[in-house]
């Protein structure tokens, strides 16, 4: 198959790339002094299920064969006051994994647009 064909899911390197990244990113995300808002008073069990809700998502939305069954992002999110600084932040962060897995230009630039997609049904204010 050649690269054009294949969808981001392949390109970016299957589930198991996708998992790692997601693995990468979460602490980053959690451990934030400005972010980690967002996770404080979790159970393990919660952030387990996001977790695997997050790679989920991912896997679908990349073209992969998982099947998503979590809540679209504007209700997953609403009511959470996440501002547009934040966002910023949590897009720094993003940035910092996909360096760090010297994730290729075409594939970054397609990760990126896809979650800047997000970003009007994710930010309140």
């Amino acid at each position: 198959m050649n690269e054009s064909a294949q969808t981001l899911y392949q390109r970016l390197g299957g589930y198991d790339a996708i998992v790692a990244v997601v693995e990468n990113l979460l602490p980053r995300l959690t451990t934030d002094s400005q972010l980690g808002r967002f996770w404080e008073h979790r159970g393990d069990d919660g952030v387990q299920r996001e977790k695997q809700l997050l790679i989920d998502y991912l896997c679908h939305k990349a073209g992969g064969p998982m099947y998503y069954t979590g809540r679209d992002m504007k209700v997953s999110h609403r009511g959470m006051r996440i501002s547009g600084t934040d966002w910023e932040r949590f897009i720094g962060h993003v940035g910092d994994t996909l360096d760090a897995f010297e994730v290729a230009a075409a594939e970054r630039s397609d990760v990126l647009a896809f979650i800047e997609s997000t970003r009007d049904d994710i930010v309140e204010a």
